[in-house]
């Protein structure tokens, strides 16, 4: 599937359980399932290409896995050393995450990844790791993947992070668990906490006090997780800007995460004019419920804070400021250029394709809203800018190419675009 032609779509209402499962918790609860002295059950587990690439890794460090296509049963006796070079496909939470895990496990680990993760910085993460003792090497000193581990001694560290990044805290506090003492971590601004929530849930000494994590090494192997995967906000947010920018609709998103470090763009909708309601009805690791949107007049808005709690909704925030009243302006957003593509350059881009005046930052972007215009986009293998500029297609009609990298995290991405409009696969 090479190309979409989406068609605009009329008032809609769309009411849906089918939100693709949430991508950073599945991949969590694979992996620390191998911390754990049971059988940690997994159900509504993503099955999409990264999340199944981490599955797939943990079997090759030697977990016994069995998956009746309901629930996922993982049950390890600690992390062996592989035969197989472990393969992270397009997820950079994936390879980070697992950089933290196998530093201080015993043997020789090569994570390696597709073409674009292959090209994405991991300095952010082995830097750190490297400087509590981590034996890990890559290209260009550990900047690129492939990435080599050689499992040793961890010292404890008290490390203050210059950016908010789950990833790169996640990481560490993974590292933290095998350190020869309690560990500190800070970062400038709270980044998601689904690493924190799921260990102390599994019984992980681990403390917060506003910006600062403490880690106590594990005594003991963890209990066992027993989770639901509650859907993603992020994959539900593309609904939610679809609502958004087209008069007369709403849509009900059902069994979302309601974390607060991952609802953040669904804030700044609401403060752009936006009817959002959220409906909470569990807690046990996370907070779960349903979020209601409906369609109001969009106004501009200024993005300069909470970053990390809605950085990877920024490309389709960007189509819902596309189609509101005045400028709206992204700012402290430069991690925004090391995802899966250089997502300030493609927003830009693509916008500017479909006739929106868009002032570039190092940082972020100026968009002056007016009317979006049917052009022609190529994703550049990032399924974020993918996804976004078919749901600007609702609007105006959209051409857009490269589209494999959907199915990485939203496999049934299409068949809920399909409840709206019409779409053509070429």
């Amino acid at each position: 599937m090479k190309k979409v032609v989406i068609t605009p779509a009329k008032s809609f209402s769309l009411g849906t359980s089918e939100i693709a499962p949430d991508k950073s918790i599945s991949h969590r609860s694979v992996m620390f399932a191998m911390l754990s002295d049971g059988v940690s059950e997994i159900e509504n587990f993503l099955r999409a290409e990264d999340t199944l690439n981490s599955l797939e890794i943990v079997k090759h460090l030697g977990a016994h896995v069995e998956d009746d296509g309901t629930t996922i049963k993982i049950s390890s006796k600690g992390i062996q050393e592989p035969f197989e070079i472990l393969d992270c496909g397009n997820s950079g939470t994936g390879m980070r995450l697992f950089c933290g895990l196998l530093s201080s496990a015993k043997g020789h680990f090569i994570l390696t990844g597709d073409k674009y993760l292959r090209r994405r910085p991991m300095k952010r993460v082995t830097a750190p790791l490297m400087s509590i003792g981590a034996k890990l090497d890559g290209r260009e000193d550990g900047d690129f993947a492939p990435l080599s581990i050689r499992g040793a001694s961890l010292k404890a560290f008290d490390y203050e992070s210059k950016i908010a990044s789950a990833q790169v805290k996640s990481a560490m506090i993974l590292a933290a668990l095998r350190a020869d003492g309690i560990c500190k971590y800070r970062e400038p601004e709270l980044s998601r906490d689904h690493t924190e929530r799921m260990l102390k849930g599994m019984g992980a000494d681990i403390k917060t006090d506003g910006l600062q994590t403490t880690i106590t090494p594990l005594k003991s192997l963890l209990s066992p997780l027993k989770i639901r995967v509650p859907a993603d906000p992020s994959s539900a947010f593309f609904f939610a800007v679809a609502a958004a920018i087209i008069p007369g609709s709403h849509v009900m998103l059902e069994g979302i995460t309601l974390n607060p470090t991952r609802i953040e763009a669904f804030k700044a909708l609401e403060r752009m004019g936006v009817d959002i309601q959220y409906d909470l009805y569990d807690e046990k690791y996370e907070p779960v419920g349903n979020i209601t949107v409906k369609y109001a007049p969009l106004k501009g808005i200024v993005i300069e804070d909470k970053i990390a709690w809605l950085i990877d909704e920024l490309p389709a925030l960007s189509i819902a400021m596309a189609c509101a009243e005045g400028e709206s302006v992204v700012k402290n957003a430069k991690e925004l250029r090391v995802k899966e593509s250089d997502r300030i350059a493609t927003v830009v881009k693509a916008l500017h394709a479909c006739g929106i005046a868009v002032e570039e930052y190092e940082d972020g972007y100026k968009i002056t809203g007016g009317e979006l215009k049917k052009a022609v986009v190529d994703s550049d293998g990032d399924h974020r800018i993918a996804m976004s500029f078919i749901i600007a297609g609702l609007k105006c009609g959209m051409e857009v190419s490269d589209l494999d990298c959907i199915n990485t995290s939203f496999p049934n991405f299409f068949s809920l675009v399909q409840k709206i409009t019409q779409v053509g696969f070429l």
